[in-house]
């Protein structure tokens, strides 16, 4: 799993490292961690799709829980890591669950930002949703095909995991901003950020494909 773990600054903070502590303690798996996770997608998918019937402060509060459960997301997914290996409590499932549930996550979140932006009139939006998705999944295969031909996990970006979900928790805040006092333009915005983060997303595709390409040539020289 060290292997193919993401570098993150974050987890070397302290309140990082006492949260993992305090989950270890109490002998918290990190495969029921990796669980949670998808517990706070689907929460966020489900609120992604249902603020546009709401109105008012109930509209924004949606929106700011979609972002909130995001971050949870993201929370999850650098504490599982922690507690499986600064404390050893990783099981032989592990990698399956240290994958599996990120990939669903974010066909979740994605889907569920462009619904519930054509729920709110932005017709296409539901197709943009679903090639944010696909290409969130594409991205973390183009990762993988090159750990299995011996290249070392390339986590680059600007469209990697924690690129992605910080846009759109981004994106969440600023359409919460505008229901305010804008009504329709919270759609807009949900679909100008799922734009941007299919763009990201692409790009780090290409990255990552041109790097493991440079990597195949180079290893066929030596």
């Amino acid at each position: 799993m060290t292997a193919n773990r993401r570098p993150l600054r974050s987890r070397q903070t302290g309140w990082a490292q006492t949260l993992a502590t305090l989950l270890a303690r109490r002998r918290i798996s990190p495969d029921s961690i990796s669980a949670a996770s998808l517990v706070f997608a689907a929460l966020g998918c489900a609120a992604l799709m249902l603020w546009p019937s709401q109105t008012g402060l109930a509209r924004v509060a949606i929106l700011l829980a979609a972002a909130v459960l995001i971050q949870l997301r993201l929370l999850a997914n650098l504490l599982d890591g922690l507690v499986a290996v600064e404390h050893g409590l990783g099981r032989t499932a592990g990698p399956i669950w240290n994958e599996l549930p990120d990939r669903i996550a974010d066909v979740l979140f994605f889907l569920g930002a462009g619904y519930g932006a054509r729920f709110a009139g932005v017709g296409w939006a539901a197709d943009l949703g679903w090639l944010t998705a696909v290409l969130a999944l594409l991205a973390p295969y183009v990762r993988e095909l090159g750990r299995g031909l011996g290249m070392a996990a390339d986590f680059s970006g600007p469209g990697a995991k924690p690129h992605r979900m910080t846009a759109l928790t981004l994106t969440c805040a600023l359409s919460a901003a505008a229901a305010i006092s804008w009504a329709t333009a919270p759609g807009l915005i949900m679909s100008a950020g799922l734009a941007v983060i299919s763009a990201l997303t692409a790009t780090t595709i290409v990255r990552r494909t041109l790097h493991l390409a440079r990597w195949l040539a180079a290893r066929s020289e030596t």
